[in-house]
C-alpha cells in the first residue's frame, strides 16, 4: 500500500516539473523573441528620424536659401540708414517693417541650411553682389545710397528697394517652380505676396 502511494507521488512531482520546465521555456522564448524585436526597432528607428529631420530638399533649395540670405542682409542693410537719413515717415516705417520680415527669414533660412549640412553665407557687407543676384545693388550704389539724405535719400531709398523686392520676388518664383522642400517653397510664396504688396506701396509713395 506504502510503495503504491510513493509510486503515485514520484509520477505526480515528475508531471510537476515537466510542466514547470515547460512554462519557463515559453517564457524564455518570449522573452527572446520581444527583445529580437526590441533590438530590431532600435535599430531602424534612428534612420527613418534623421530621414524625417533632413526633409526631401534639392539643390534649388539649398541654393535659394543661401542667395536670399544675402540678399535680405543688404535690404536690411538698406533699412538701417533710413532710421538717420530719410525724411519721410512713410520711409522710416517702411524700413521698419522691411527689416522686421526679414530679419526672422533669415534665421529661418539659416536653420534649414545648416540641418542640410550645407554652408550659411557670410555677411557681405560692403562688397559688390550686383552682378551675382537679381535686384541687388552695387557697392556704387550702395555708397550713394549711404551718402544722400533728406528727401533725396527718400526717392533714392524707394527706386533701389523697388528693384531690390522686384528681384527678391524673381528668386522666390523660380524656388516655388524647381524647389522640392515645402517649406522653403511656403516661404517664397510669402515672400512673393509681402514684397509685391510692398513694391506697390513704394511706386505709390514715388508718384507724391
Amino acid at each position: 500500500m506504502t510503495s503504491r502511494r510513493s509510486l503515485i507521488r514520484r509520477s505526480a512531482l515528475v508531471a510537476a516539473a515537466g510542466a514547470t520546465a515547460l512554462v519557463l521555456a515559453a517564457c524564455s522564448s518570449s522573452s527572446g523573441s520581444g527583445h529580437d524585436m526590441s533590438s530590431m526597432q532600435s535599430k531602424s528607428t534612428p534612420s527613418a528620424s534623421a530621414s524625417a529631420s533632413a526633409g526631401a530638399h534639392n539643390a534649388q533649395d539649398v541654393a535659394f536659401a543661401q542667395q536670399m540670405i544675402t540678399h535680405h542682409r543688404q535690404a536690411i542693410e538698406m533699412a538701417d540708414l533710413a532710421a538717420t537719413r530719410a525724411s519721410s515717415s512713410e520711409v522710416k516705417s517702411l524700413a521698419t517693417t522691411i527689416k522686421g520680415a526679414q530679419d526672422p527669414e533669415i534665421k529661418t533660412m539659416s536653420g534649414w541650411l545648416t540641418s542640410w549640412g550645407a554652408a550659411v553665407p557670410q555677411d557681405m557687407k560692403g562688397m559688390d553682389m550686383s552682378s551675382g543676384m537679381p535686384g541687388a545693388m552695387s557697392t556704387a550704389d550702395m555708397t550713394k545710397l549711404d551718402k544722400a539724405s533728406g528727401t533725396m535719400f527718400d526717392t533714392m531709398f524707394l527706386q533701389m528697394m523697388v528693384q531690390h523686392h522686384q528681384g527678391a520676388v524673381t528668386m522666390a518664383k523660380t524656388e516655388q517652380s524647381k524647389g522640392e522642400y515645402g517649406p522653403v517653397k511656403t516661404l517664397a510664396a510669402s515672400i512673393i505676396t509681402a514684397q509685391t504688396a510692398e513694391i506697390n506701396q513704394m511706386n505709390a509713395l514715388l508718384k507724391k
